[in-house]
């Protein structure tokens, strides 16, 4: 799958530089053009059409070139920022990575402490060592369960955030997104927001009320996803604009996180909706099977 939206415009560096060369070298030529007649022929009378057409065409040419260099500049803006976004997935895809090997190279030392403790007849012993492995590996095996490694490890790393902070996580993984329509990377985008949202929105509430449910689906037509937590309800102003840039609930929020959760599903062809009353807040969004347009909002 392409990193890159065939939508978007690829930047290329050798593109970008040669355009950054022949522009500004234009300019140099022209304008040193202009200098050399106004030195070299001082006393030359320039009719006023062709002094006219001159300095049309110098400023025409500034304009084109600055037109092209904020161009390129944000086409890299947007290509860092996704780069930003795989390095924040290959880091807890490595995370993820590390703990599965961790558990493979230990397997074995477990298995020797608990025949050592059975043939002791410390069967209390085997059982509450067994019991603590399990844990162990459960934690990891609970988002093992889709086809996509960045989203399993994603979850991995936001199920270790919510054990620290006392969350209790329920996990409904009910299809393996397998064919996901978009990088993985993008995709742990969306769900990081929402995952980092409503663990703060928890950290509001007493340790006992504490709940994260997520849920994975699909249909025939759409992978389908939510988020849902027992935090505070949002007050039904801040609901009618919360998805706009800049609306945030955070005293040190920018945001900006539901604005580009909206804007990353609908330039898919998909979307997100929000319910929030006393009892809980979910977040549930969906993006399309098969993208066959998309709908970029500026």
């Amino acid at each position: 799958m392409k990193l890159i939206r065939n939508h978007e415009r690829n930047i290329s560096v050798r593109k970008a530089s040669i355009y950054a060369i022949v522009i500004n070298g234009m300019q140099i030529l022209l304008m040193a053009g202009m200098i050399a007649a106004v030195l070299i022929l001082p006393g030359t009378q320039v009719d006023g059409v062709v002094l006219e057409a001159v300095m049309i065409a110098a400023a025409a040419l500034v304009i084109w070139g600055a037109v092209v260099d904020i161009r390129e500049a944000l086409s890299t803006r947007r290509l860092l920022g996704q780069l930003d976004d795989m390095d924040s997935t290959i880091d807890a895809m490595e995370s993820l990575n590390n703990t599965l090997r961790s558990q493979r190279h230990d397997f074995l030392n477990h298995l020797q402490v608990v025949y050592s403790l059975m043939e002791m007849e410390e069967y209390g012993e085997a059982s509450a060592y067994i019991e603590k492995i399990y844990g162990s590996i459960t934690a990891v095996s609970r988002v093992m369960k889709t086809a996509n490694p960045a989203v399993n490890a994603l979850l991995q790393v936001k199920l270790g955030e919510c054990e620290r902070a006392s969350i209790a996580v329920e996990m409904n993984i009910q299809s393996a997104w397998k064919d996901l329509p978009v990088p993985g990377w993008e995709m742990c985008k969306v769900l990081s927001n929402l995952l980092d949202n409503a663990i703060d929105a928890l950290e509001e509430v007493e340790l006992s009320q504490r709940k994260l449910i997520i849920t994975l689906t699909e249909d025939l037509k759409a992978f389908r996803f939510s988020v849902a937590n027992t935090g505070p309800m949002i007050p039904l102003k801040s609901q009618e604009n919360i998805f706009q840039a800049g609306i945030t609930s955070k005293a040190s929020g920018h945001g900006m996180g539901l604005y580009i959760v909206r804007k990353v599903l609908r330039e898919r062809g998909g979307d997100i909706t929000l319910k929030s009353d006393a009892a809980c807040t979910e977040f549930s969004g969906f993006i399309p099977k098969e993208i066959t347009g998309v709908a970029v909002e500026k």
